[in-house]
């Protein structure tokens, strides 16, 4: 076995939640999920691509009908042409492997904007490229900012791809149009491609309807490959459905031989599922996000209560960040936060050393008092 496999760290999140999986007495707000099922017209549209017998291998960049949908959607909500620029991939995880494999060999230089959510930074690792970790950082009062001239300065004309998730999982710190703008013009000097990991553009809680995207103010000649997923904005994690937009070009046809030696295609039933979803219009996804704001605000508001921790409010994604006072060990609080008061939360230590001594909560809840019930638990343990 490769030593590189052999070296990395098995996800920390699942070492908390295996332990307690199988436990209904414990609040578990350690996923990236809400816990709203499928809406009903996706589970049927799916059941009636089963029924219809629609089991047989498909094209490998997705149905052309889900790509055309996908493309006006997209253009619903940036500036320009996307036909035969979207490639459709079994999870966003999926697409951020593909782009990964398309870009990123042994020795290339990634640079990383961290923390963030394990996948980015061990994928070109597990290709044998060398990581360049850029950390944002918090104030004293946990916001999250990025200091865009220390990025700029890490990326040279040695730098191969540049790695960059907004809004951010786990910090919901969102990259400024001013800073897309200084990073997008940096990496045109030195050639570098820029992957954008923005599955959680929709869950934005700024003005309009989404966060700040590259491709407001990309070419569709630029090096840039921008990473989106079904899982959070449609609430169809367990499905396993991504799509990912590339330049104009050649780029397309590299990304179809890809698919082809990974997973050869999507399933045609689970794209199906895909285009109901975009059919339900962007009704559904607002009402999503609605309520996904209350969610945020009941659990932020009381957090912040609490004496000893420090929490700031996120402007986009699924979670809060939370830092308590004299808590170093995220991983060993969180399991000791499971064990002894049922309350699952991920550590902070997941996503890199840069999140060591934080805790991040999802507050993706249809049910409120849940919510409320899990902040009397962590008070509990912090004998509040």
């Amino acid at each position: 076995m490769r030593d590189t496999v052999l070296a990395m760290q098995s996800s920390r999140i699942r070492e908390v939640a295996n332990a307690a999986l199988k436990n209904p007495d414990v609040l578990a707000f350690w996923f990236g999920e809400s816990d709203e099922v499928t809406p009903a017209a996706v589970r049927e549209a799916a059941v009636r691509s089963l029924e219809r017998g629609e089991t047989f291998y498909g094209h490998n960049l997705g149905l052309s009908e889900l790509r055309d949908a996908l493309a006006h959607y997209t253009s619903g909500f940036h500036p320009g042409d996307y036909s035969e620029r979207i490639a459709v991939t079994s999870s966003g995880v999926n697409a951020l492997m593909l782009a990964t494999q398309l870009l990123a060999g042994a020795g290339d230089e990634v640079v990383a904007v961290v923390p963030v959510w394990p996948n980015l930074t061990q994928q070109p690792t597990m290709m044998g490229a060398q990581v360049k970790r850029v950390p944002i950082t918090p104030d004293a009062q946990g916001v999250w900012h990025l200091d865009i001239q220390a990025l700029t300065a890490a990326i040279t004309n040695e730098t191969k791809v540049v790695l960059v998730n907004s809004p951010n999982n786990p910090t919901g710190w969102t990259l400024t149009r001013d800073e897309q703008r200084a990073l997008l013009e940096h990496c045109r000097r030195t050639g570098s491609w820029l992957v954008a990991d923005e599955v959680y553009e929709r869950m934005w809680f700024g003005a309009g309807r989404c966060a700040p995207s590259f491709l407001d103010i990309a070419t569709a000649q630029d090096r840039l490959i921008v990473v989106h997923s079904f899982s959070k904005s449609f609430l169809m994690t367990g499905w396993r459905l991504g799509w990912m937009v590339v330049p104009q070009g050649g780029v397309l046809a590299q990304i179809g031989k890809l698919i082809e030696f990974n997973t050869s295609c999507p399933p045609e039933f689970v794209q199906h599922g895909g285009l109901a979803a975009l059919a339900m219009g962007n009704d559904f996804v607002d009402g999503l996000v609605q309520r996904l704001r209350a969610c945020r605000d009941l659990l932020l508001g009381r957090l912040q209560q609490l004496p000893g921790v420090t929490v700031a409010v996120p402007s986009g994604g699924l979670y809060a960040f939370l830092r308590i006072e004299g808590q170093h060990d995220s991983l060993a609080l969180a399991k000791r936060l499971v064990a002894e008061h049922g309350l699952g939360l991920a550590p902070g230590v997941a996503f890199g050393p840069e999140g060591e001594g934080w805790l991040r909560w999802c507050f993706a809840s249809r049910d409120p008092e849940r919510l409320n019930r899990g902040v009397d638990r962590l008070a509990r343990a912090l004998k509040l």
